[in-house]
C-alpha cells in the first residue's frame, strides 16, 4: 500500500472516529430539542464537565477510566434533572408570554454560570483523565490508538442503546409521543411534565459521556464545551431538527470532513471545513438531509 493511500486511509478513520462521538453529544442535544421544544445553549459546559468528572474519578479518585464514563452520565444526569426542575419548569406552567426567549436566555445564562464556577474549583489549566486503554490496534490499513477506538465503539454502543430505548421502552415511546404532540400525548394519559426532566437528563447525559470519552485525547479546560456545542448544533441543522437519524449521519459527516481538510487543506482551519460543508448541504437542502423529523 502507497504511503499516500495509507496516510488517507488513516486519516478518514480518524474522522469516523471522532464522527462517532460527535453524533454521542449531537443525539442528546436531538433528543432535548424534540422533547422539550428549546436549544439548549448549555449543552456544550454539560459535556465540559462530563470530561472534568471523567478526570476527577479516573485521576483523583483512581477509578477505571472505563467506569469513569458512566460515572460522568450518572453524575450529569443528576445535574441536568436539577437544573430541568430549578430552571426550566416555568416553561410549562403557562405564566410566561415568551417562554422561547426564557428558555433561550436561561440557557445561555446556565452557560455562563457553569464556564466560570469550574475556574475556582479546576483553575484555568487543561486536564487529561486517564486513558481508556494503552498502546495502538492495528487495523490492517492504518493503526489506531487504543483509547480513540475504544472511545468510538463506546459511542456506538451508547447510541443504539439510546435508539433501541427511544422504540422499544415505555419511556422511550412516552418521549416520542411527547414530541410528535404534547398535547395529545397528555390526553392519551402520559404526564408531560415528569418527561421533561428525564428528557433534560438524558440528553445531558449523552453530552457529558461524549466529553468523558473525549477527554484522554482532547483535554478539558473551562471553555472546552465552546466548540463541541457550536458542531452539536451545527450537526443537528445538517441532518435535520429533531432526525435521530440526521444527528448521527450528519457527524459522521462533520468528522470526516474535518479530518480530510486537515489532510489535503491545512489544520488551522480544521473547525471551518465542517461549517463549510454544512452551508454548501443546506444551499441545496434547507430543511437538512433527512428533514425535520421528530425522533425518526
Amino acid at each position: 500500500m502507497s504511503a499516500g493511500l495509507s496516510m488517507f486511509l488513516s486519516y478518514l478513520v480518524s474522522g469516523v472516529i471522532i464522527g462517532n462521538i460527535y453524533g454521542l453529544m449531537a443525539l442528546g442535544l436531538t433528543i432535548i430539542l424534540g422533547v422539550m421544544k428549546i436549544v439548549n445553549f448549555a449543552h456544550g459546559e454539560f459535556y465540559m464537565l462530563g470530561g472534568y468528572a471523567a478526570y476527577v474519578s479516573s485521576i483523583k479518585l483512581g477509578i477505571d477510566p472505563r467506569l469513569s464514563i458512566l460515572v460522568a452520565m450518572g453524575v450529569v444526569f443528576i445535574i441536568g434533572v436539577i437544573v430541568e426542575r430549578g430552571l426550566l419548569t416555568p416553561l410549562y406552567a403557562g405564566k410566561l408570554d415568551r417562554p422561547g426567549d426564557y428558555a433561550l436566555l436561561m440557557t445561555f445564562a446556565l452557560s455562563v454560570f457553569l464556564m466560570n464556577v469550574v475556574i475556582p474549583i479546576f483553575g484555568p489549566y487543561q486536564k487529561s483523565s486517564a486513558p481508556l486503554a494503552e498502546g495502538s490496534v492495528n487495523l490492517g490499513v492504518v493503526m489506531v490508538g487504543k483509547t480513540r477506538l475504544i472511545a468510538s465503539l463506546v459511542s456506538i454502543l451508547l447510541m443504539a442503546i439510546l435508539l433501541v430505548a427511544l422504540k422499544k421502552t415505555r419511556l422511550g415511546i412516552a418521549l416520542r409521543a411527547i414530541a410528535a404532540d404534547r398535547d395529545a400525548a397528555a390526553v392519551c394519559g402520559i404526564d408531560v411534565n415528569r418527561m421533561n426532566p428525564a428528557a433534560f437528563g438524558i440528553g445531558t447525559a449523552m453530552a457529558a459521556a461524549a466529553g468523558a470519552l473525549l477527554a484522554p485525547s482532547f483535554l478539558v479546560y473551562p471553555a472546552c464545551g465552546t466548540i463541541a456545542a457550536s458542531k452539536a448544533n451545527a450537526i443537528l441543522v445538517l441532518g435535520g431538527m429533531g432526525s435521530t437519524k440526521g444527528a448521527i449521519v450528519g457527524a459522521l459527516l462533520l468528522g470526516v470532513f474535518e479530518a480530510l481538510g486537515v489532510l489535503f487543506l491545512t489544520p488551522g482551519y480544521r473547525d471551518v471545513y465542517g461549517f463549510l460543508v454544512i452551508v454548501l448541504v443546506l444551499l441545496i437542502k434547507p430543511t437538512g438531509l433527512f428533514g425535520s423529523q421528530e425522533f425518526s
